[in-house]
């Protein structure tokens, strides 16, 4: 796929990692659907030439409005990137049934879900690309981050499972980032103990995932992937 003139969703491109790849999809000719919850101050930041859409991703008609937005603002869809996620600790004796729904409601079905709706844009041209940012947690299960970690294993589950649902015309693929951006709580410590799970000893950047996003819209011949940008995280 040619990036230039496509048009690209981006959830949770208000900040982050979700923000980085909007940018560059920016710079690549994309026009841009700036998703954001809360941060519309930060979207404003990024959308540019784009257009904001505010939703709660992990309400079903919030993401109806959303995409009956995109097709009256842009006429279609070409790109997805499910980026919003989000990420705090729990342990199986402290988890709360409130604090499960959250994570997985917003880092495994609110994926689906916009994938569902961004696949039915994407088929009226023929073509599209889809990918969710998962993350290694989901294949290590950290016990500090237990509901996190099943949330983000579903996720790599609807990766593949959409991958094989929307084949042979839209690709499906994912990325799992090690440690590229830390959460704003962490202690130094914490930094380093994390990157010392890490088999190159060092925290990535959030480039180095924006890289793999273009590397898996560009190539035609990808899908049902999860591309590994951890630094090794995920073999030790």
């Amino acid at each position: 796929m040619n990036i230039d003139g496509k048009v690209a969703l981006i959830t949770g491109s208000a900040k982050r990692i979700g923000r980085e790849i909007a940018l560059e999809l920016t710079r690549r000719g994309a026009r841009i659907a700036v998703h954001y919850r809360s941060s519309e101050a930060e979207a404003k930041q990024v959308a540019g030439s784009g257009a904001l859409f505010q939703a709660d991703l992990r309400n079903v008609t919030d993401i109806e409005r959303m995409f009956r937005g995109i097709e009256d603002t842009f006429g279609g869809l070409d790109i997805l990137v499910n980026s919003a996620s989000v990420f705090s600790p729990s342990t199986a004796d402290d988890a709360t049934p409130d604090h499960w729904d959250e994570q997985m409601d917003m880092n495994a079905k609110a994926p689906l879900f916009v994938a569902q709706h961004a696949a039915r844009l994407m088929r009226t041209r023929g073509a599209g690309k889809i990918i969710n940012i998962a993350d290694v947690a989901g294949e290590l299960i950290w016990s500090s981050y237990l509901a996190y970690s099943i949330s983000k294993a579903a996720l790599i589950a609807v990766n593949r499972g959409l991958a094989k649902a929307y084949a042979p015309h839209i690709q499906v693929n994912a990325i799992a980032p090690g440690p590229v951006l830390f959460p704003d709580y962490y202690t130094d410590e914490q930094k380093q103990a994390t990157v010392e799970k890490t088999l190159l000893k060092r925290a990535g950047s959030p480039q180095d995932v924006v890289n793999a996003v273009v590397f898996l819209l560009e190539n035609d011949y990808i899908t049902g992937e999860m591309i590994h940008v951890d630094g090794g995280r995920h073999i030790i």
